[in-house]
């Protein structure tokens, strides 16, 4: 197996994601009752750490720096003892804020395995062309590993780190943080509980956001595929992922259809310029101006154009200037889709319609399951179950089912991921972690496969087991 990649990848810097609502329906005349919830409380499998597990973060952006978080606020359950990042001012940022031993803050992943094992596990949040290297070669030096998802960037590479995790006995956890989320959660649980009968179809949308997708996947890290992975696996393994673990059925056939098309050479205005900074005539009105996004508005992070604090307005625009964010989206080097659909069909006939679609206005995923007692409607914000022989509703707001998750994201999946993470490592049990590499593996298989399909006009792809 070749363990080579280049160190490159690991200069780029990372996306954001946030949630958006809509509203929510019901039958007409439906009743319809708000419930909220106790404060969650901890898994009974769960024990009293007796010390802190060691940790080491491969690749100091801005997922790295989110789960690192956990040693600043549980410093009884995990401390952060190494680092791994090429970029000087992340590095300095994460061994102050940690008070990481110097002699551990290393410039490279190959850096951390030149020394002899100093901690329980790693984090690898690198860019996607780096996870499958670190990960591998962490296993075989005894670190059990947390793993960003996308798991790495083919379907070989996918079965190989599935393969030294059993080699070696390691415990590899995927980042699919929307399995700890209370909110869907509570989906699965309704699901998996009987209430809305037997579950026939589902719609789904992932709307990325139109902002969102030029910031991430037009001009910035994940806009090409040989750098990253096809969007469907750098954004939408969550969702193939949900559909897998809430429905608890395997997937037997996938069609998809999807492509590039609006973010193109042919579609730049006459008279642009290949950057939004070089006097462009229609700057003041485009919506994907980048002194508009990142400047003017702030819509959105500067902190992937720069790694900067405080605000410094000179600096953001001279990244425009120079870097990836200033270009015009129309005159990127983007490959990756920005509209497709996924259709599948799971054990038992039970059908799932999937979209994702990058022209959107708000973000935030929708879901609408149809059973054959009810249905469920939800928003990320609020999720609805409707029962059909009463006529009634139940409506389940997102921030009461997160209650006591404060301050982690992805509606405290974030949080509860590294907590069950780090339960499965202390108590060497695979089992108190629900996205292991072996549950992540079918979402991956189910994301190549419609790759496959998509790239071949739309052709079933028949899933053997």
């Amino acid at each position: 197996m070749n363990l080579h990649v280049s160190r490159r990848a690991a200069l780029k810097a990372f996306g954001a994601a946030s949630l958006a609502t809509t509203f929510v329906d019901r039958p007409e005349g439906a009743a319809a009752h708000a419930v909220a919830l106790p404060e969650p409380q901890a898994d009974p499998r769960y024990k009293i750490m007796t010390r802190p597990l060691d940790g080491i973060i491969i690749g100091g952006g801005n997922r790295g720096w989110l789960y690192a978080q956990y040693a600043r606020t549980s410093p009884d359950a995990m401390r952060i003892v190494g680092l791994a990042e090429p970029i000087p001012i992340r590095r300095e940022k994460f061994q102050a804020a940690l008070d990481i031993d110097p002699s551990r803050v290393f410039t490279t992943w190959e850096d951390v395995f030149d020394r002899p094992r100093f901690a329980d596990f790693v984090i690898v949040t690198t860019m996607d062309a780096l996870h499958y290297a670190p990960t591998m070669r962490a296993m075989e030096m005894g670190y059990h590993v947390l793993l960003e998802k996308a798991i790495a960037q083919s379907w070989p590479q996918c079965q190989d780190i599935l393969a030294q995790s059993g080699k070696y006995g390691r415990i590899v956890g995927i980042c699919h943080v929307l399995r700890y989320a209370p909110y869907f959660i509570k989906m699965r649980d309704v699901v998996r509980g009987g209430d809305i009968g037997d579950v026939l179809s589902v719609q789904h949308l992932e709307p990325i956001g139109n902002i969102h997708h030029s910031h991430a996947f037009v001009r910035g890290n994940w806009r090409n595929e040989k750098e990253s992975t096809p969007i469907l696996l750098s954004k939408s393994c969550h969702d193939l992922d949900l559909f897998h673990w809430v429905l608890g059925k395997p997937c037997r056939k996938v069609s998809s259809f999807g492509r590039l098309s609006g973010f193109r050479r042919e579609r730049a205005p006459a008279g642009s310029p290949a950057r939004c900074t070089d006097g462009c005539p229609l700057e003041q009105e485009c919506p994907y101006s980048a002194p508009r996004i990142y400047v003017r508005d702030r819509s959105w992070d500067v902190g992937h154009l720069i790694d900067l604090q405080p605000w410094d307005e000179r600096k953001v625009m001279a990244a425009l200037r120079d870097g990836p964010y200033g270009r015009c989206v129309f005159k990127c080097d983007n490959d990756v889709a920005d509209h497709q659909v996924v259709n599948l069909e799971f054990d038992g006939g039970t059908t799932v319609a999937f979209s994702m679609e990058a022209h959107t206005a708000d973000m935030g995923r929708r879901t609408r399951i149809m059973g054959t007692r009810g249905d469920i409607v939800g928003d990320e914000r609020v999720l609805t179950v409707n029962t059909f022989a009463t006529r009634t509703s139940v409506s389940y707001r997102a921030e009461d089912l997160a209650a006591g998750y404060a301050g982690g994201g992805h509606g405290g999946g974030d949080r509860r991921l590294v907590r069950a993470f780090l339960q499965a490592v202390y108590q060497d049990d695979r089992a108190l972690l629900s996205s292991t590499v072996e549950d992540s593996m079918e979402s991956h298989r189910i994301g190549f496969e419609a790759e496959a399909s998509r790239k071949n006009g739309g052709q079933v792809v028949t899933l053997s087991r």
